[in-house]
């Protein structure tokens, strides 16, 4: 593990369509930068992997549920789903190309190399706001991973995605009783307010102890049936 007088080594950066990302490794751990902002690591990934069995666990025993991933990031939740065979498919959208090119040919291969290869999954270089809002297809589940939480967005327009109009998108996207779940770095009482107003059911949020500091949620709601 990384001590404190560990410098990051710099693998990789590039301007993408939202800004600077950046792929570091410090020590054994390789961090994703995102505008100066750090967004995630390989040191854990518990509560990314726990974003998708929520999501599994709130839907009916219907057989094979598709599931929207929204962001990549370091490929946890996305390694995760390929595991289970109850998923049907999987599709990706991650809107930065370097992050996809970390995983195809880089770094973060190892994590998601066997997920990359499943007949299942698709990786779709897109913001997931238009995405959902021009698909015609939908969803049994649609995780959210693409921020720090719905009060720490990466970038400003993320913050579209938490608003009403934002939550009726993501609704669109679902079947009915689909489930959305959305990872946060903090708890959001006021999230889960929005989730009610915009008439998800079932809201709840599942908090994930981390080593340190308060703990990561998953907010779990539901589409009317």
């Amino acid at each position: 593990m990384p001590t404190a007088y560990d410098l990051p080594e710099v693998l990789d950066r590039r301007e993408g369509p939202h800004g600077e990302v950046v792929l570091r490794r410090h020590g054994e751990l390789l961090q994703i930068i995102a505008n100066g902002c750090f967004l995630m690591d390989t040191s854990d990934g518990r509560s990314e992997r726990r974003l998708v069995d929520a999501a599994l666990d709130a839907l009916d025993e219907r057989k094979r549920p598709n599931v929207l991933i929204a962001g990549l990031g370091v490929g946890f939740s996305l390694a995760h789903a390929a595991e289970n065979p109850r998923w049907g498919r999987i599709t990706v959208v991650e809107r930065e190309p370097a992050v996809i090119g970390w995983h195809r040919e880089g770094p973060l291969s190892a994590l998601t190399a066997k997920a990359l290869a499943d007949p299942r999954t698709e990786i779709v270089e897109s913001d997931v706001i238009p995405y959902v809002n021009e698909i015609s297809d939908t969803y049994d589940a649609l995780c959210l991973d693409i921020d720090n939480g719905p009060d720490w967005t990466v970038t400003e327009g993320n913050g579209g995605l938490y608003s009403p109009t934002g939550l009726a998108s993501c609704a669109g996207a679902l079947r009915p009783s689909g489930v959305l779940a959305v990872w946060s770095a903090k708890p959001s009482p006021e999230f889960e307010g929005t989730l009610w107003n915009a008439g998800f059911q079932r809201v709840r949020t599942e908090e994930i102890p981390v080593a340190r500091g308060v703990p990561d949620v998953v907010h779990v709601a539901v589409r009317p049936g």
